[in-house]
């Protein structure tokens, strides 16, 4: 702070000639008047010395003084002209001038016009080759009259990738660079500029390819061969080890296949320009599918009707036909995706025209897995419940090409975690990754990662043609793919430490969990689970994580209640004393005035100490309501209950606190056993309700928490999750103090009824009892001890039950030994098996990312020696990129197992060595030595 006025200064005086006032060129001691904002320094200098010292700089930006201030000028004017085709600061015999010198050149400093000159020798090249040979990449390649540095280019597209900046915000940023007053603006090249971009991003995506290297040259690319492939995913002939097709069966699903498909409504596409004006350069040769190809399909079969779903409303499925398309050629795209390693399939990514239509889906996922040899293939997808019901049929209609021979494979489908819980019950066990075999912790949520990276391309996409937009987005999809890439080192290896961590907890919390429960059940569970493992999706076998019980709610009593009562009318039988209502529904409805008392009490306490006159007259109505039905329930009560007339109500009382004197209150009053009974069982239900209630309740205020925690920031959104955090734990007090005074009047009515062990499950509420199923703030999982409320799963017959062992109320209730404890039992089991399977999968995941890099690496040493050439320079470029891309590679390889090398099975393959020595590779740790260039795909000097 104290130094600012210093920094001004200094500033202030660089608008001057500074130290150089003198006004002499220490060159040639001519009037210097010049400067260049680019170079290391700003001393002046005359007009021929500007010239020379820029003979290699020619977008360099000049300041002239006028003798009052510096004023910017074109090097062209000093007469400093560029000649191609020879040696810097060469002449050529024959030189060629680029149009009448109306060439423009675009470089990172800004927009030039440039004084250029063309070889015209007898064996010069063509003005493009001339052009590329000298780092300018040219617009046209027929008489080019602008290009652009290969600098800018590179410097543009990693700033693409990182920035999402779009190449109107870019352009026009170097229009601002040359002239920030408006008043000299330069020619404009801002389509001349897309065109080469787009040019530029398609060139070097062949180059990456190898496709430089072939002898079948660009025209031989095939359908995604342009791709950057997961090393960590299987991929046979690449880094499998020999005999892996003949592993055991407890080893066969270590070579499966996880895809997960979703679509992104974000990456929509107006409808402007065509595929015949506007058509791909890469045809179906990287990410997209080949457009004409699928169009074509998609015209056959885009009017046939798609079912609905049976599960859940999906929009996605039953509104796909009404999804807002108007004015939009496409109104998102589809991918297909690795599901553990989050990079995108090769044709695996399509636009789509209304909705998540299943034809479009189907495409997509056929036409990234026509080619797969794998035996075991595992799905995910938001609606897989849905899609696959009938997807075999749908693949008849497909081309042949992309038919898969599913009888020969075993495909499983899933839900994605966080997509599982909207669903029903059904399909939350049958399509869950937690409760199946041989998957790990995959998730299937890699796409929605994902989307948050391309989610800030659209709004610059959603403008360009079809074939500019499918263009730009491969080349932002191979971008995310090389990034996660280079990022297996870092990703492997905190799964791993974390899936260590993880296994051994969650492997103790299971055998804690197992020594309390009895050798029978144990073994009854254990094979009941292993039997629905085997034949999930068998109707017939039951699945031991769904409850047997019936729930019980207070709506289910007062419905048998009601049945009991119609059956005692049918019989002749009537013991109401009163017209409209019955004992039951006495009972019922003073339960109901007991809830509206603890409401309007919840509802007083709240009100604190400063109470408005508003919030006053508004309790004293609620207050006076409440009387009136108390009252009225009252006269009613009369007629069944005389016996509450002996003590008679204190009407001083405020309307909350009076005595309702329902049975169970009645302890030495005479009183209607059948008032009891009913009382009896609207209590029990009561009490299940409640404890329901309170679990969800404690669901909600867990989740908001870590949401809270993770997301939330700033004052007013704080504030605003704290009163929902408030709002849930007032709901939560409640469904407290419901239960409590639920069970109390239980306690009170056994006695009455002489009940013998009617608690079953149910206990007292304590406060150390109330505690979330898993708490993210508490204790690991191999010391968390669950809460009895998290056991409770319908009726428990251990008491009270009739001669058919059947509750004397719910009858039609099957009986089920402990069913909590069965499925927490169930769910801790496969939660220790699921983390078991993580640990040896990502230890199979990290030798094969060794292997595949080994592989790519020698694939890169054969392309050095395959395409033979005549001319020199381009043998010895040839060879050049292939060594570097096949040292990178395998600098790659030896980085990851440094990483990984305490993870690592003892032996990756044949031929494969990793030790620095072995490689004689430089320090991976020294600063000087990047794995990844400016250009995102290690296609730089390194």
């Amino acid at each position: 702070m104290s130094e600012r006025d210093t920094y001004v200064a200094e500033l202030i005086q660089l608008d001057g000639r500074g130290d150089h006032v003198s006004g002499i060129c220490g060159g040639c001691h001519a009037p210097a008047l010049s400067r260049c904002l680019d170079c290391d320094d700003l001393q002046l200098y005359c007009h021929e010395c500007t010239v020379s010292n820029h003979v290699r700089s020619p977008t360099h930006r000049i300041q002239e003084w006028t003798g009052e201030f510096f004023q910017g000028v074109s090097l062209k004017t000093f007469g400093l002209r560029v000649q191609l085709g020879h040696p810097a600061g060469q002449r050529c015999i024959l030189p060629r001038p680029a149009f009448n010198d109306e060439f423009v050149l675009i470089d990172i400093n800004g927009i030039h016009e440039v004084g250029l000159d063309f070889c015209g020798c007898e064996t010069s090249d063509t003005h493009v080759r001339q052009l590329l040979r000298h780092g300018w990449f040219p617009s046209t390649s027929i008489d080019p009259r602008t290009a652009v540095t290969f600098r800018l280019l590179r410097h543009f597209q990693i700033l693409s990738f990182e920035s999402k900046a779009s190449a109107y915000e870019y352009y026009h940023s170097l229009v601002r660079l040359t002239d920030n007053t408006g008043l000299s603006k330069p020619k404009d090249r801002y389509n001349a500029f897309m065109r080469m971009v787009r040019e530029w991003r398609h060139l070097k995506m062949l180059k990456r390819f190898g496709r430089g290297h072939e002898a079948s040259g660009v025209e031989g690319t095939s359908q995604g061969e342009c791709v950057v492939i997961c090393p960590a995913c299987p991929q046979p002939g690449m880094n499998l080890p020999d005999g892996w097709e003949h592993a055991t069966k407890d080893k066969q699903w270590l070579y499966a296949t996880f895809v997960a498909i979703d679509a992104n409504f974000r990456l929509k596409r107006r409808n402007v320009s065509t595929n015949e004006a506007d058509p791909s350069l890469s045809k179906g040769w990287s990410y997209f599918v080949e457009e004409a190809d699928c169009k074509s399909y998609l015209a056959e079969h885009l009017g046939e009707a798609q079912e609905k779903s049976t599960c859940s409303s999906h929009n996605a499925v039953n509104m796909a036909d009404t999804k807002l398309s108007q004015g939009l050629a496409a109104t998102g795209v589809g991918t297909i995706d690795c599901a553990r390693h989050n990079m995108k399939r090769g044709n695996g990514v399509g636009d789509l025209q209304k909705g998540e239509k299943y034809i479009n889906m189907d495409y997509l996922f056929f036409s990234t897995l026509c080619n797969n040899s794998l035996k075991i293939l595992n799905v995910s997808y938001d609606i897989a419940c849905q899609w696959h019901k009938h997807i075999w049929s749908r693949m008849e209609s497909l081309p042949q090409s992309h038919h898969l021979n599913h009888v020969s494979k075993t495909i499983r489908f899933f839900v994605p975690k966080f997509h599982l819980p909207v669903h029903v019950a059904k399909c939350q066990s049958l399509f869950s990754f937690n409760f199946t075999r041989f998957v790990g912790r995959t998730d299937g949520e890699a796409p929605e990662r994902g989307w948050s990276n391309i989610n800030p391309v659209a709004s610059s996409t959603k403008n360009m043609g079809p074939g500019c937009r499918r263009d730009t987005l491969d080349d932002h999809f191979g971008d995310w793919n090389w990034k996660k890439v280079v990022g297996l080192g870092a990703l492997l290896l905190n799964k791993m430490k974390d899936a260590l961590v993880e296994r051994a907890e969650h492997q103790a919390a299971f055998d804690e969990f197992d020594t309390v429960i009895s050798i029978k059940h144990r073994a009854t569970w254990l094979s009941e689970m292993v039997i629905w493992e085997q034949n999930p999706n068998d109707t017939s076998v039951p699945n031991p994580l769904e409850t047997k019980a019936i729930a019980i709610t207070q709506a289910g009593a007062r419905l048998r209640l009601a049945e009991l009562e119609a059956n005692e009318l049918e019989r002749g039988i009537d013991v109401s004393l009163h017209p409209e209502v019955s004992p039951s529904v006495l009972i019922a409805s003073g339960l109901d005035l007991e809830e509206e008392q603890h409401r309007l009490k919840s509802l007083v306490e709240s009100m604190g100490m400063h109470v408005t006159d508003t919030q006053r007259g508004s309790i004293v109505r609620m207050r006076n309501s409440l009387r009136r039905k108390i009252e009225t329930w009252g006269r009613v009560q009369i007629l069944y209950m005389p016996a509450v007339l002996q003590g008679g109500r204190d009407d001083q009382h405020n309307a909350e606190d009076i005595i309702l004197s329902l049975p169970s209150w009645m302890k030495n009053k005479p009183c209607d056993q059948r008032l009891q009974n009913n009382e009896w069982e609207l209590r029990y239900a009561q009490a299940y309700d409640a404890l329901e209630e309170l679990r969800q309740c404690l669901r909600i205020h867990c989740s908001l928490l870590t949401f809270k925690r993770e997301w939330v920031h700033g004052q007013g959104a704080n504030t605003r999750a704290q009163n929902a955090l408030t709002r849930v734990h007032a709901r939560r007090t409640a469904c407290v103090k419901r239960y409590r005074s639920a069970w109390t009047a239980l306690k009170a009515l056994a006695m009455l009824l002489k009940k013998r062990d009617w608690k079953g499950r149910l206990q007292e509420l304590a406060d150390d009892h109330i505690k979330p199923l898993v708490d993210p703030f508490g204790v690991g999982e191999g010391r968390r001890q669950v809460s009895w409320i998290w056991m409770m799963e319908g009726i428990d017959c251990n008491g009270d039950c009739d001669d058919d062992g059947k509750h004397q109320c719910y009858s039609r209730i099957k009986s089920d030994v402990l069913p909590g404890v069965r499925i927490e039992w169930c769910k801790s089991r496969v939660r220790a098996l699921r983390w078991t399977e993580e640990v040896e999968l990502l230890t199979e995941e990290m030798g094969r990312v060794i292997r595949f890099l080994h592989w790519d690496a020698q694939r890169w040493d054969e392309r050095r020696s395959r395409l033979a050439v005549e001319n020199p320079a381009h043998t010895e470029g040839l060879h050049a990129y292939a060594a570097r891309q096949a040292h990178i590679r395998r600098r790659l390889a030896a980085h990851f197992h440094a990483l990984w090398a305490p993870y690592l099975m003892p032996t990756l393959g044949p031929g494969i060595n990793t030790t620095h020595a072995e490689l004689s590779l430089p320090d991976l740790t020294m600063p000087d030595a990047p794995l990844m260039d400016a250009d995102g795909f290690c296609d730089n000097h390194t």
